[in-house]
């Protein structure tokens, strides 16, 4: 990472917030409602009960979000000759970290919409809270989509400034 791709210190605040309460919230889900096969299957229940009803724009939204927030950075891997950022995240140690560092921090804001908007759903659907649910739901529509569009993204604009004659 260059000295003008570091990220701002509200970048990183706003990442390191996201991910402490996310942690939180998955400890506190644990804590409140247990780990047994009857919360798994509501759990389960619940997540695919969510296909349908109020605010499903939410189904759209956050990949849409994350969509956004990887095309930069799969363009810049592209750009930059760096390989898929599945496979280095695997196969180098040395930017391992730096790698998912830079997803961490390129979809902070997504994951923190996406909490918010699942506590939201929970309230007004189930009249109560399930804070593993709403990580669980975030980082399926958020975080996962970005990983996976960062990685077409990135092999999409590799094979077209790989078709550009350089001058």
């Amino acid at each position: 990472m260059s000295k003008d791709d570091d990220p701002s210190r509200l970048q990183l605040a706003l990442t390191w917030t996201v991910v402490a309460l996310a942690i939180v919230l998955l400890l506190f889900g644990i804590l409140l409602h247990g780990f047994s096969a009857e919360v798994h299957q509501r759990f389960w229940s619940d997540i695919f009960g969510r296909l349908g009803g109020p605010m499903t724009f939410r189904f759209i939204l956050q990949p849409a979000m994350a969509l956004l927030a990887a095309l930069p950075d799969g363009i810049s891997d592209a750009r930059h000759g760096h390989s898929s950022f599945f496979w280095t995240n695997w196969r180098d140690p040395t930017v391992r970290h730096g790698r998912l560092r830079e997803g961490l921090i390129s979809t902070a804001r997504v994951l923190f919409l996406g909490i918010g908007m699942d506590v939201i759903y929970q309230l007004r659907e189930f009249d109560r809270f399930y804070p593993a649910e709403a990580v669980v739901m975030a980082l399926l529509l958020a975080l996962i989509p970005y990983f996976v569009f960062r990685w077409l993204v990135e092999l999409i604009a590799g094979r077209w400034f790989a078709r550009k004659p350089t001058s």
